[in-house]
């Protein structure tokens, strides 16, 4: 009787080491992710539609005093620097700083270059959503960010343990709170859905594991 004998399975390959991307590489993608989020802005702004976090908080002001979006938002992101120096490293600082500044002139300067005769509010929330939600794919995928809530968020995590994204949904519920004092209940539930548009594209397309660059 002849003894048969399963052959071992063959060593899997090691993992890829990731491949850092280049200086050329950062500041095209950082110019990418800012120039299509500043198109998702002009989809928002042109339907009076407001976002989460501290461009939500920069829309609601916008809509208040009349000052340009891109002013508020430079300002408003002025204090977070500090923390992602001391949290996220200079690297990560300077490119967030870049892709503030940079967003701030092109939303000053969009309506040069674009503008909508008219703009069905629902669908500039869903197209706005998802094109903001790219934009801001392409600047995580090079360690970028738009700093502002998500710095502090992160902050408070690692300073009292509170979970990054529970401090983000209870700040985006305040701005939602917030709105509805200014903006009609209508375009709130836009809103939302816009931020809902956006955050898909994130969960789907932004998970660890799947991307190796750095």
């Amino acid at each position: 009787m002849t003894r048969t004998t399963t052959a071992p399975a063959p060593a899997m390959p090691p993992p890829a080491a990731t491949a850092p991307h280049t200086l050329t590489e950062d500041a095209v993608a950082v110019f990418t992710g800012v120039l299509l989020i500043s198109v998702g802005v002009a989809f928002f702004t042109s339907a009076g539609l407001l976002t989460g976090g501290t461009a939500g908080l920069a829309f609601l002001l916008h809509y208040a005093t009349g000052i340009g979006f891109g002013k508020i938002f430079f300002v408003l992101n002025l204090p977070f620097y500090w923390l992602a120096l001391r949290k996220l490293g200079r690297a990560f600082t300077i490119k967030t700083f870049a892709a503030v500044l940079l967003l701030s002139v092109l939303t000053e300067l969009q309506t040069q270059f674009l503008q909508f005769s008219h703009l069905q509010p629902l669908y500039a929330a869903i197209a706005g959503g998802l094109i903001t939600g790219t934009g801001f794919l392409v600047l995580f995928r090079h360690r970028c960010s738009l700093g502002g809530v998500g710095i502090l968020a992160l902050y408070l995590q690692d300073r009292y343990g509170w979970r990054a994204g529970k401090v983000q949904m209870a700040v985006d519920c305040c701005i939602v709170l917030l709105a509805l004092w200014s903006v009609e209940p209508l375009r709130v539930a836009w809103s939302i859905a816009g931020a809902v548009a956006l955050n898909l594209v994130l969960a789907m397309n932004h998970r660890p594991g799947r991307y190796m660059a750095v």
